[in-house]
């Protein structure tokens, strides 16, 4: 009598950027050893980072910065597995959505050859405490994808799966360990900020005072009520105006940009 088949599942790759992630990458990259490869594209670490990740992979590529975009694409080439898994390095696969990627990546699925992305669960960890109210929640990123039907895109600094192909949704978390204090979060919104104005620029995006008054009071909105922030207490009021201004340094960042651009265009015709 034959014994019944054993199970067997597709074979994914996790990727990963990163820079002077010292603080981070560690626990990023216990979270995905699981997996049968792990690539990491790094653009210059300082720290430790790379020392760290030799631990967990030999799969180890230094490039320099080109962007968002760029530099992911380039990670996703890089991958040989049936499926990809992109994390970033201040990010965690909970046990609970490892379980859930594993029975995705069975022939036991029912669903396994008919879906060619999911869409995964981020929940931010910040302020001491996960955030399920505000704007950061729910927030479902593709993160998961057959490798075949995937390509990266976007626009920096909001790059972006593209899946050609049915997606759907796994309720397992991916834990965000974010900013570690508010400096740490107005500096990374100073940088984002700077390169979403170049983004918007270039795509032909122009300012208005309505954009630069109106969006950020949007955004608090969106933020303190009718995400429910207000029920974080303070911190989530802070949070709401901290990501409300992060809107108003966009559109003032594109303001700039479109002054500096017009003089440099006055002194070439002069």
């Amino acid at each position: 009598m034959n014994s019944p088949a054993q199970p067997t599942r597709a074979s994914i790759s996790a990727f990963l950027i990163c820079c002077n992630e010292e603080r981070n990458i560690e626990r990023c990259l216990e979270s995905v050893k699981w997996c049968d490869e792990v690539i990491v594209v790094d653009s210059g670490s300082k720290d430790r980072t790379l020392e760290i990740a030799r631990r967990y992979t030999d799969k180890i590529f230094e490039r320099e910065w080109p962007g968002f975009v760029a530099q992911k694409r380039f990670a996703l080439q890089q991958c040989s597995s049936d499926w990809v898994l992109n994390i970033d390095a201040d990010e965690v696969v909970s046990p609970e959505l490892r379980d859930q990627i594993l029975g995705v990546l069975t022939n036991h699925s029912p669903e396994g050859n008919a879906v060619d992305g999911y869409q995964l669960s981020r929940v931010v960890f910040y302020m001491k405490r996960w955030w399920r109210n505000g704007g950061w929640y729910p927030e479902y990123r593709l993160r998961l994808c057959r490798r075949s039907a995937t390509t990266w895109g976007g626009e920096d600094p909001h790059e972006k799966a593209l899946v050609a192909g049915a997606t759907k949704r796994l309720s397992g978390e991916l834990q965000h360990y974010t900013y570690s204090n508010l400096t740490s979060q107005m500096s990374t919104l100073n940088k984002f900020s700077e390169t979403a104005a170049k983004s918007m620029f270039a795509r032909g995006e122009r300012f208005s005072v309505v954009k630069l008054v109106g969006r950020p009071i949007a955004r608090f909105i969106k933020f303190f009520f009718l995400k429910s922030g207000f029920k974080e207490g303070f911190p989530g009021f802070l949070v709401a105006c901290i990501e409300s201004f992060y809107v108003f340094l966009k559109y003032a960042k594109l303001w700039e940009l479109e002054r500096g651009v017009a003089e440099q265009n006055t002194k070439s015709t002069n």
